[in-house]
């Protein structure tokens, strides 16, 4: 499976902990041995254009950050193109889902999800999508930016349950007919992260779901970093998602969902 990363994410840019020493190290460490690593290009101002407003980019250019940030930008949009054929993973920073079109916050800068679909639109690539945001937190800048458009739909599992949240998670996509189905990958709500409630092997029930919803509209598929935070279990997880996005086609019971 393809994996879009670069050495620059590996950079601390700020004092945050989506910015933390050795978060992106502790996933490149245990990526599957299979994984082939595809290096993005920066998302251009006109890309970024299609999500944010020309005053809020003026205002990310006065921060050290808007290499980076326009750096993950085009690391999602290049996922997304790559999704369209096979699945793909971003490991990428910053995250995005709390920027909107003039604003963020949450340690984001540009939406990342929002540029790449929304390139991909621009472009004539797809016509439909749908987002799920399994981040601890709701992807508000996400919902702002493309929450009043018809034809991409956002959705932001919220049970405190744990098999509660893997069935919500099925219902969701268990009727989706989209062109691309992207996953806003936070992994903050593992029960040794912030969350405290999914465990590793549910990251790879959502893959496999999200695989088996695409794979039923003949839809593409991807995802792309957000949260996680636990540098212990992060590579553990995003491996665990990634490992269920490339898994061979099966049902997944209602046996698989532990209560």
């Amino acid at each position: 499976m393809k994996v879009v990363f670069d050495v620059l994410f590996n950079s601390i840019y700020a004092s945050d902990p989506a910015s933390a020493a050795g978060r992106i190290e502790a996933v490149t460490s245990i990526l599957p041995t299979d994984a082939e690593l595809i290096r993005p290009e920066p998302a251009t101002i006109k890309q970024l254009q299609l999500a944010h407003s020309e005053e809020y980019i003026r205002e990310v250019k006065k921060e050290d950050v808007f290499d980076i940030a326009a750096f993950a930008a085009g690391g999602a949009i290049a996922t997304a193109r790559i999704g369209l054929h096979e699945p793909c993973f971003g490991l990428i920073r910053p995250p995005g889902h709390h920027a909107s079109c003039d604003s963020a916050w949450g340690f984001c800068y540009f939406n990342n999800m929002a540029v790449a679909l929304l390139t991909l639109r621009s472009e004539l690539l797809i016509k439909t999508a749908f987002v799920l945001d399994i981040d601890l937190h709701y992807g508000d800048g996400t919902d702002n930016i493309l929450g009043s458009e018809s034809w991409v739909q956002t959705y932001n599992p919220a049970k405190n349950n744990r098999a509660r949240y893997l069935e919500e998670v099925r219902k969701v996509l268990s009727d989706k007919n989209v062109d691309i189905i992207g996953i806003s990958a936070g992994f903050d709500n593992h029960r040794d992260d912030w969350g405290g409630l999914l465990s590793t092997e549910d990251y790879f029930l959502i893959g496999c779901m999200v695989k088996q919803a695409a794979q039923a509209s003949g839809a593409g598929f991807f995802a792309i970093l957000e949260g996680g935070y636990n540098h212990q279990v992060l590579g553990q997880n995003v491996s665990a998602l990634i490992n269920g996005m490339s898994a061979p086609a099966a049902s997944i019971g209602e046996e698989s969902i532990i209560a």
